[in-house]
Order: structure tokens, then C-alpha cells, then sequence
């Protein structure tokens, strides 16, 4: 037989309700950071970076697929070609789920 008892308090998770994590005077106020910038803001900002950065370097990798393509002639699809339009997809991908 148990020599102890649990308290029906563990048992409930009532002895937790003390460490609850203060509640903004206003939940709907925006966050700022340190500089008084919207913190919603600046990450918008950089994801939008981020997307023009990754487009570019699309744009690019879809141009040296595109020389490939021209220097290895008609009917020749060089290995590195192949790679190179994986990249693309990738990249793609990866800018697509950006702007979702």
C-alpha cells in the first residue's frame, strides 16, 4: 500500500495556474522593437528581401541554363544542364513559400 498521497491539485495542474505569463494591457498592440520599429514591419521587410535576393539569383541560374543549352547545340543536353534546372525548381519552391 501508498505511504503517501498525491495532492488532487498536481493531479488537476491547478498548482500551475500561479505561473501564468503576464497579459499585455492591450493584446492587439503592436510589437516594437528596441529602435521603435514594428517588429511585423521589419520582418516583412527582410522576408521581402529575401525574395528579391532568391529571384535574382533565379534569374541568374535560369540564364546559365539557358547558355548551357546554347554552347552544347541541337540535340545535346549537357549533365550539368539537368542540375541546373533542379536549382531552379528549388529556388522556386522556395520563393513560392515565401509568398504564401
Amino acid at each position: 500500500m501508498l505511504s503517501w498521497l498525491v495532492s488532487p491539485l498536481a493531479i488537476t495542474g491547478q498548482e500551475q495556474d500561479d505561473r501564468k505569463l503576464p497579459i499585455p494591457d492591450n493584446p492587439d498592440e503592436e510589437r516594437r522593437l528596441p529602435d521603435g520599429r514594428s517588429q511585423k514591419n521589419a520582418i516583412a521587410k527582410q522576408s521581402y528581401q529575401e525574395v528579391l535576393k532568391e529571384a535574382d539569383d533565379l534569374i541568374t541560374a535560369a540564364q546559365q541554363l539557358k547558355d548551357e543549352l546554347q554552347k552544347a547545340g541541337q540535340y545535346v543536353v549537357p549533365v550539368s544542364s539537368v542540375k541546373k534546372t533542379e536549382e531552379i525548381e528549388k529556388l522556386a519552391r522556395r520563393i513560392r513559400g515565401h509568398l504564401k
